[in-house]
């Protein structure tokens, strides 16, 4: 591989001496319960954070398990303290499969937690900068997952009076300016809505949903569990239509469709996602889950058999007041005509008729796509967090450019 950089200043992957300060390759149990344990410490204070299941984010790390491995790298590490506390994590990814023009340059850092250091912080920044260049990287987005962009994705900027929902990021306040003090820019926001189920529709979709609902072209259903292969197939063509002029859209193939509904199923309430078909072909989705954050605050981060035994308990006694959103997409062709009305209205009428859920979390709309965050506003939603995905350029002479607008 290709010098990138001296090595005399090349930074030691394995471990890192400055102020006292050790920096340490997660790579057995001992470092990866400390990469666990970390969070704990951090938020031992705050009462709103709920923490990640612990298989959920061992699963990303692990290569069996995780694809993002077939076309890429992950790596992680701890920061010590002279006494050999723990007081910093990282880590960092590769993932040579990018759709966009910058697919070579463009690493990724992520799972960052740190305690309020700026020197302690820039040095995990330092350590997976490092691990970038050698893999011929110039840029680092974060934080980010080695994985899909629906969890850990992003850092919270505004919203700390509110807990996460699942597999949503949860941070302090002071890790934004740790971010921004080490050259971080904002790449692109995310918002986090929050619509009352109760919340009538304005009048203008209510006109639409009755004209929909009046024409027998237009049906709208939520899905059987027993066919959750066909709705996959009417997934993945929604998907594919509603996305297809985005620079990082790729189409998304029929086993992938059905792997991400299979992977949800042990979560899904049939009532919370929704189909609009028009001449019987798919032109529009919801779909969204229990809050199941909900039930993860009662049993702790490790679904164990047992704990399993009691997610199902919890799930039945209906602890999850609200729902959230996970995907949601119109087919362009059908766009401006109040199928998102017609969706939401359905799905209103079944839970308030059996006072299901409270209400429905929207995440996330990037404000890279304005005219679905148009549509969200329109439908009575408030927004309610926020969270920034950063870029970060190696060389601060390269031009900077924000995400770029949906269909700009």
């Amino acid at each position: 591989m290709e010098m990138l950089c001296d090595p005399l200043e090349k930074l030691s992957l394995l471990s890192v001496h400055t102020r006292a300060m050790q920096i340490i390759e997660v790579k057995d149990k001992s470092t990866t319960e400390a990469f666990r344990q970390l969070p704990f410490r951090i938020y031992a204070d705050d009462p709103n954070w709920i923490p990640h299941l612990r298989q959920d984010i061992e699963d990303i790390f692990d290569r069996k398990k995780n694809k993002f491995f077939r076309h890429g790298d992950a790596f992680r590490w701890i920061l010590q303290d002279d006494r050999g506390k723990t007081i910093g994590r990282i880590a960092a990814f590769v993932n040579d499969k990018l759709p966009h023009t910058r697919k070579r340059e463009a690493g990724g850092v992520g799972f960052f937690e740190c305690v309020d250091d700026l020197e302690a912080a820039k040095l995990l920044f330092d350590t997976a900068k490092q691990w970038l260049r050698e893999r011929g990287r110039k840029l680092m987005d974060g934080p980010i997952n080695f994985g899909e962009k629906d969890r850990y994705w992003g850092l919270l900027t505004d919203g700390f009076d509110r807990p996460p929902h699942y597999a949503q990021n949860y941070h302090p306040p002071y890790y934004r300016a740790l971010f921004e003090a080490y050259g971080f820019q904002v790449y692109y926001m995310q918002f986090i809505f929050f619509r009352d189920i109760t919340t009538p529709l304005q009048p203008k979709f209510q006109e639409r949903y009755e004209r929909l609902k009046q024409d027998a072209r237009y049906r709208c259903e939520h899905v059987s569990l027993g066919e959750m292969d066909r709705y996959a197939e009417d997934f993945r063509t929604v998907y594919n239509r509603a996305w297809s002029k985005h620079r990082d859209f790729s189409d998304m193939s029929s086993a992938q469709a059905k792997a991400l509904l299979r992977s949800i199923k042990p979560a899904i309430d049939e009532r919370l996602i929704w189909f609009v078909y028009f001449d019987d072909q798919p032109i529009g989705f919801y779909i969204s889950l229990p809050e199941l954050n909900a039930i993860f605050r009662r049993i702790g981060d490790n679904l164990n058999a047992w704990r399993k035994l009691k997610f199902w308990i919890y799930k039945q006694l209906g602890v999850c007041e609200d729902s959230f959103g996970i995907a949601f997409g119109v087919d362009p062709d059908h766009q401006g005509k109040g199928v998102e009305g017609f969706m939401f209205q359905h799905m209103a009428e079944v839970i308030q008729k059996k006072k299901l859920y409270r209400g429905v979390v929207i995440t996330w709309i990037g404000d890279f796509n304005p005219k679905m965050i148009a549509i969200i506003r329109s439908l009575g939603c408030e927004q309610i967090q926020e969270l920034t995905t950063y870029r970060h350029l190696f060389d601060p002479n390269d031009h900077f450019e924000r995400y770029p607008l949906l269909d700009a």
